[in-house]
């Protein structure tokens, strides 16, 4: 019996350690400063959940949050290769680079 107790809490401490790393993955996909297509991501999601999840409703939220991770990415491996850090430019100097760029590219 105090064997089964010992193997219960074990998989109870096992579980609490996943359900931390998993909301720490969500804390780092709602950070604004590690994720720059927070806004697209969240325009997708609003687009499946007003059509009841008709994902043939949504392409052009879809295809603009590939466009702006595809972007952020390619200017990620362009400062890593230049030795620009942080690779991912933080939230206020995304900002400033689109503001010079007049806007979203994508």
């Amino acid at each position: 019996m105090h064997f089964h107790m010992k193997q219960k809490q074990l998989f109870h401490l096992k579980w609490l350690a996943k359900q931390v790393k998993m909301d720490k993955n969500t804390r780092k996909l709602r950070n604004q400063d590690i994720n720059p297509c927070i806004e697209e991501s969240d325009g997708s999601q609003r687009c499946l959940e007003a059509h009841n999840y008709d994902k043939s409703m949504c392409s052009p939220y879809f295809i603009n949050y590939k466009n702006c991770r595809k972007y952020w990415h390619n200017l990620m491996v362009q400062r890593r290769r230049e030795g620009v850090k942080p690779e991912m430019p933080t939230a206020e100097e995304r900002k400033e680079i689109l503001a010079g760029l007049g806007g979203k590219p994508y």
